[in-house]
Parts: structure tokens; sequence; C-alpha cells
């Protein structure tokens, strides 16, 4: 047998600088520079008229949903557009006229390709056709759809335990492709489906399940008309999540109160120009924070008990701060949750989060009279060794002030990709849950597996170990988007296979295991026909509202099938027909795949025709207000530790951001407009005293590296670059930095990496 070739691949993206320009940063989102920006990105991928008709379908009722973000659609929908610049850019990146086809791999090894940008790599088009890297070869050439199936089946045949297979799921997957990719994991008989929640959102769901009974947020889009405050905590919505501007601005408009929370002050939370209103276009915009409290990295613990302890300072005064009847009524916990507030130091809590005294006064003040409060939260708080206990201290503010299960009150978790809560709505999920397996046994005759499986950072131990060694990707960048980027990459290599379901090239399909497949699905804006039938596909998003997509546009390539035909391709080949499933006939009927959806999982009984129009709202039972699965029937308080991060003399804790020109791992330009960086990607943003101590200047280049367990990582040329950001952080771009991340420092309970606060020093390249 002929020994594999060691392929010469690049883990990381091209060092090289582009051209750094700085400016002011912005004091507005939105307004007419994004609507020239996302027409640009428009023009240049897809065609000005054919994109703007595609736009004129994306998120409106009867079309598309966006393959961008998760945030909702109001019931009534603009006819000037449903959408943001970055969800235009978003469209663009998926409709785009480039192909990558066989002549692209012909010309372009895998080695070669390795060392482009993740920007360059991410422009390069649409995938046609499937495709195989063969063990000592370089390129990929072409395979027929049968024998890529075969090739999967054989390769999972060989495997001595169910277990040695990984099924990863990303955010943007339908509903029906992750029911049936779920299904089959079991099938199989592993419960190995590490997803991309595991890595962003992890925190939350723990965090609010434990207190409140239910992994998600309990707001509804309409609540933010009614809210008497927002609390906007670890979030960046005019980067991120930008037609949440919008619902900020009505809440401003009806009376309401907004407070940011964030080491950065954002141009998205400062003032909104909406493009739909005149006011947006020619005039000032709509200023939305009211109060902005620039905390230090991972101190929001710190921040919300300082705030805690002045409420109960107020309530205990006969201020009636406090609602007791709720808290008598629907709680538990909370006089030792009073108790252990007591023994924290003021003067020490406020030294720890850095917040001037008089700004929190401001927001006790606020507070104290305000019982319809929301609060909205991202990677922010989910991303750090206690990103749970921050996601429990804002349940604990919420049930003091009992702004749970009214109008204008609640959680707002506000989830990155598309359709990331459907997933694990539906089933994608490692650990075990007994009532889902029962559903199972019951509507299709066979035994799921009833060990938990692996999540994301023990998955890539598992396949660096050679514990696994089949790793199959529904959607996503996994080698991008994961921690401790050189071992996930040694971890995916020591794969014997490794399968990659895609609409466009990354950075996951050059990193591989011994062989690898490419196998190209249709974009959420693409056509699904079977026959002479126009076939549709349900997402659920941010706030638990199940609606349809119908993609308008004719697919990139005669080549691709749908996500859930993928799926159940893969396991006909596996069965052969030898199972109680009839996987071919749920792969082409998905209304037969939603019927059999509807009897396994809660709340998608009818949903063929329930998710219509603008669809439904999933059962809720904090909206409510029945906390029957917890302990004594109520919501829990928590008592929470304040973070402790023991920083030697030279090191900072960094965060990693988002640049606006970018979603998750998928890079739309070289620009961050809103922060006035502009033409580059590697640079940290650092305090201008802490540069002064450490004897920089502007523009100095830097390699980064952190410490763990005697371990050094190293980052090599980042700009240094002043920017307003407390002393002792840094901010820089993933997944650039991702590197920096071990892959054994996580959450406690959720085991999210700590992507938001690592501790790192810095040299200056020499």
């Amino acid at each position: 047998m002929s020994k594999t070739r060691k392929r010469d691949i690049s883990i990381h993206s091209n060092p090289e600088f582009t051209g750094l320009e700085l400016t002011s940063p912005g004091q507005y989102a939105a307004g007419t520079p994004a609507i020239k920006v996302a027409f640009e990105h428009i023009y240049k991928e897809m065609g000005i008229v054919r994109g703007l008709r595609t736009l004129s379908h994306m998120n409106q009722k009867g079309g598309f949903d966006c393959p961008g973000c998760a945030w909702p659609d109001p019931e009534k929908r603009s006819n000037l557009g449903e959408y943001c610049e970055n969800g235009a850019k978003a469209l663009a990146e998926e409709a785009t006229t480039k192909k990558v086809d066989r002549d692209f791999f012909s010309k372009y090894s895998v080695e070669e390709l390795s060392r482009w940008s993740d920007y360059e790599i991410g422009r390069s088009g649409r995938l046609m056709e499937p495709m195989v890297l063969r063990p000592n070869s370089i390129h990929y050439e072409p395979i027929s759809w049968a024998e890529a199936f075969s090739l999967i089946a054989e390769q999972l045949h060989s495997l001595q335990h169910p277990d040695e297979a990984i099924f990863y799921t990303s955010g943007r997957s339908s509903n029906e492709a992750a029911f049936l990719y779920g299904l089959f994991a079991r099938a199989f008989g592993t419960n190995n489906m590490p997803d991309c929640s595991n890595m962003c959102h992890e925190s939350s769901g723990v965090g609010l399940s434990e207190t409140l009974g239910i992994g998600k947020g309990s707001v509804t889009l309409e609540d933010f008309n009614k809210a008497e405050v927002v609390m906007v905590i670890g979030q960046n919505p005019g980067t991120n999540h930008p037609r949440m501007l919008s619902a900020l601005e009505k809440c401003k408009s009806n009376g309401g109160t907004v407070i940011s929370v964030n080491p950065l002050e954002e141009a998205g939370l400062i003032r909104f120009k909406n493009p739909q209103e005149v006011n947006g276009l020619l005039g000032s915009g709509v200023a939305l924070t009211d109060i902005h409290l620039q905390v230090k990295i991972n101190q929001d613990i710190v921040l919300l008990k300082l705030i805690q302890k002045r409420l109960a300072a107020l309530d205990q005064q006969g201020q009636q701060v406090f609602d007791h009847e709720f808290i008598k009524t629907y709680t538990h916990g909370y006089d030792a949750f009073i108790k252990n507030l007591g023994n924290d130091s003021e003067a020490a809590l406020l030294n720890a989060c850095g917040v001037p005294s008089h700004l929190i006064d401001e927001v006790v003040n606020i507070l104290a009279k305000s019982s319809k409060i929301i609060i909205c939260w991202a990677m922010g708080l989910t991303q750090h060794k206690n990103g749970v206990d921050n996601i429990k201290e804002c349940v604990n503010l919420l049930l003091l002030k009992g702004s749970l299960g009214k109008t204008g009150a609640g959680t707002c978790p506000v989830r990155g990709h598309s359709n990331v809560q459907g997933d694990r709505t539906v089933g994608i999920m490692h650990y075990v849950s007994k009532n889902y397996n029962q559903a199972v046994k019951d509507t299709f005759n066979f035994d799921p597996p009833t060990k938990s499986g692996y999540d994301v950072v023990h998955a890539i131990q598992a396949m660096h170990n050679k514990d696994a060694k089949v790793f199959i990707g529904l959607g996503g960048n996994f080698v991008s988007a994961a921690s401790d980027t050189e071992f996930t990459a040694e971890a995916l290599q020591r794969c014997e296979l490794t399968v990659q379901i895609s609409t466009k090239l990354n950075r996951s399909h050059l990193i591989t295991g011994q062989t690898a497949l490419i196998l190209p699905t249709l974009g959420r804006s693409e056509i699904d026909m079977k026959g002479n039938s126009r076939r549709h596909l349900t997402v659920e998003n941010s706030m638990g509202v199940v609606h349809q997509t119908k993609g308008m546009l004719p697919p990139a390539s005669s080549h691709l099938k749908s996500e859930p035909e993928i799926v159940s391709g893969i396991a006909h080949a596996y069965f052969q027909g030898n199972h109680p499933v009839d996987w071919l006939s749920l792969g082409s009927n998905y209304d037969l795949v939603r019927e059999k959806l509807g009897q396994v999982v809660q709340g998608f009984k009818d949903v063929n025709t329930k998710s219509k129009d603008g669809g439904y709202y999933l059962p809720n039972n904090v909206r409510c207000l029945d906390f029957s699965r917890l302990p004594n029937q109520r919501a829990q308080f928590s008592i929470t530790q304040a973070p402790k991060h023991k920083l030697d003399e030279g090191e900072y804790l960094l965060m990693t951001i988002r640049s606006h020109d970018q979603f998750n791992t998928t890079i739309y330009g070289l620009d961050d407009r809103y922060r006035g960086i502009h033409n580059e990607r590697r640079v940290i943003l650092m305090n201008p005293k802490d540069m002064d101590q450490a004897g920089f200047a502007q523009r100095d280049v830097v390699n980064i590296m952190s410490h763990y367990n005697g371990v050094e990582r190293k980052v090599y040329g980042f700009i240094v670059v002043a920017y307003n950001i407390p002393q002792g952080n840094l901010a820089a771009y993933f997944p650039e930095t991702n590197a920096l991340i071990p892959i054994d420092q996580f959450a406690d309970k959720s085991h999210t990496p700590i992507s938001k606060s690592i501790k790192v020093s810095l040299e200056l390249r020499s």
C-alpha cells in the first residue's frame, strides 16, 4: 500500500498587510452609506437588476429567509425592502455569478489555495459539483453523487464504533435538513452532534434552562415597542444584527430608554439613521443609547451585582423597587441571593468593573422605576469561562423586577446564524433527551443511542486523539470558526475522511482528512424543485417563530442538491434499505419530513400549514410563567462568582470581535468603517495609555502570544491602533486570532470557548 502524501498546507490566512487606512470612528449606523455599500456588493456579485429583484423577496412573506442573522421579521413587512446592509452582502455572497468548478480545482491545488487569505478564498465563487480530494493528491477532482455517497457509506461501515464519526451542523441549515441529519446520526448510533451553538450561544442555553426552564429567549419583536428599558449587553447590533436597530428606534419613539454595556462604544448604538425614513436619509437620525457603560472585559457580573446592590438598598428603604409579589409567587432562592449580595464590597465592585459611579446611579434610578425591562446579549457575555453565570446574573435582575411573562419585558439572547436556534429545537444536540429519544422510537421504530456525544471542543480533541476518524459538516467553516486553530487543523488532518456540505469555498475545504469530499448544496435564495413542484423549507428565528423560506433564483448549477436530499442520500447509501426509515422518501418529500417532525418535537404539529405567511410562535413556558419543570416549580435565583483574571506584568485581556465587513467567518471586505479601520484586518485595538506604558506607537507591528498550561500560542504581524477601550483590554478580529484560544479553555458547563477573554502579551515584531 502506498504511503499517504503529506500535503504542504498553510493553516493561517495570508499574513501580508493590505494597506491600513484610519479615520475617526463612526457616530451613527446605516443611512445612505449603508445603501451605497449594499448596492455595490449586489452589483459586483449579482448584477443590479437580478440583485434588486432578489432583494425584494428576501425576508418577505412567501419569499426566502436571509442567509445571515436570525433577527425576526415584523408582521407587517416594508415594501421598500426587509433587509439590512449586511443581509444584502450575505445574499451577494451566496448568489454570486462566480464559479468554483472542475477547471478551478484543476488550476489551483489545495496547497496553493491554502495560502490565500480567508477573504480571497471566500470570493472565489459558488461550488458547482461534487468533488473529491483523494490520498496522495493535491487537487480536487469531480466525483458523481452516487460515488460520493458510496464512499461515505463505505467509510462509516469501516469504523469500529459509531462514536468514531462526528456529525457537525452549522446554523444555516433548515429545520428539515437538521432534523434528518440528527435522525441519521442517531440511526447510525451516535450522539456526536456538535454544532455552531457550542461555540457561540451554548452558555445562553445552559444558563436560561437552569434558571427559567427553556434555553431560548422569552421576548417577541413586539415587546420592544412596549419596553420601558432595553439593556444591550455584550452585543454590537449595528454590525451583527442591523435590523435590531429598527426595534430599538421604535422603543425610543415610544418613550423607552436604551442602556448599552460594552467595552467598546459602537456606532450602531450611538445613533441610527434609518434608510427607510426621511430623517434617516436626510436628517440626523435617532440617538439610541441614553447611557453607555464602558465596562471592562468580562466584568459584566460585577457591574450587574453593583447595580442590584444599589437597587436592593433602595428597596430596603421602602421604595418598592423589587416586585415582591412576583418574587414570592414565581421564584426560588431570593433570600439566599440577597444575603450573598451583601458579601460584596461596593468599592471592590466599582474598581473591578471600571464604570464611573455616577453612571451606575443613573441606571439604578431608571431601573428602580421600571418593570418592563428587556435584556439583550450576544457573545460578549457567553464566550467566557463564566459565560453561564453571566447569563444567570441577567436573569437575576429580571427576576428582581418581575420583568418576565409580561408585555415589553424578558430575556433576548440574540442568536447569530439564521437557523442556529431551529437546529437545536429539531434535535441537533450532543446530550441525551429521554423524551426526544422516546418520540423518535415511537415515530421511526428504532432505538436512539443513550450515551452523550461530543460537543465541539471535545469532538476536536477526539479527532486529534484519533478516537474519531470521520468528520461530516452540514454547512459552516469549522476550522476557522473553532478555537485553537493549529490544534483543530491537526485534528481534521488526522481523520480518514472529511466531508463538507457547502455552498461556497472556505478554508475547511483545504484543511482535510486523508480523503475529502465537497458536496455542493442549494443556497437559501435558490429554487428547490422536485419534478414540477417548487418546494419550501422552514427555519426558526431568534424569538422562536417558525416560518417558511422559499428561494426564487435558478440554481447556480444543475449538479446541486438540497441539504435534505444530500443527508437522505448518505443515509440510504449507508443502510441500503435495511432500516425502518424510508430515507429517500423523506429526502424528496419535505411535507412528509414536517409531518414526522410534528410527531417528534413539541410545537411542530401541523407545521405544514402553520408556518405559512408570517409563521407562528413555538411554545415558550416563560411567556406564560410556567416554571413547572424546575426545582420547586419556580424560576431560580442564582448565586454567581465574580470572575478573576490574574494578569501578570505585560499581560492584557483580549476579546475577539467582528468587523463590519464580516459575518461569522465569512469576510465580505476589508473595511470596518464604523470603527474607522479600512483596508486591513490584521489590527489590534489598544488603549493609548497602555500603548505609552508598553512603549508602542500607532501603527507599530506586534506579535500576540497567549500562555496557558505552559504552552505558548502566537499569531504574527498585527498593527497597533489606538482606540477607546478600557485599560488592560485589547480587541482584534476573528478568525485571525482564534489560534490564541486553547482548546481546553472554555466556559463551565457550556464548554463555549473563551473567545472574549483571552490572556495575552505583545511583542514588537523584529
